[in-house]
């Protein structure tokens, strides 16, 4: 699979975790940024290009993160195409996945440990869509 990655300076120790393990397991992961703890940093700035690759279809999926995920998902959710759920633990990253489909996944470094945050990625990847009565809806919306 190919996953973007992108966070502000306040996600950037997990992004880079993430995007370890990610390439472990085999993905092709690309990098939007940023790329230091410091200096401080605006999230959209690096978390916008996640979502616009998502869009685009450039990549498959998209991992945002940032202190609390929860600006970076509603930033990466202003992108027409985008279905960016904030994980916070094993449900939320399944249900994100299974009933909506969610391709971008948004996790705050503050919120849990690093062990943690692998573990709801994990899932997310793991989880298919279930499809069902909403699937057509939601592929109208992003249309």
């Amino acid at each position: 699979m190919k996953i973007a990655i992108g966070s502000d300076h306040a996600g950037f120790r997990y992004k880079e975790a993430i995007r370890q393990y990610l390439t472990n397991l085999g993905h092709e992961v690309i990098d939007k940024g940023t790329y230091a703890e410091t200096p401080s940093v605006d999230y959209p700035v690096y978390i916008r290009p996640v979502a616009e690759a998502v869009a685009a279809g450039d990549v498959d999926r998209g991992i945002v993160l940032g202190g609390s995920g929860n600006g970076e998902a509603i930033m990466a959710n202003r992108i027409k195409g985008v279905r960016c759920g904030l994980c916070w633990n094993e449900e939320s990253a399944r249900l994100c996945r299974q009933h909506n489909d969610a391709n971008v996944m948004s996790i705050g470094e503050r919120m849990m440990s690093e062990e943690t945050a692998l573990n709801l990625v994990q899932i997310w990847l793991d989880t298919p869509f279930e499809g069902g009565r909403h699937l057509a809806r939601i592929q109208q919306l992003d249309q």
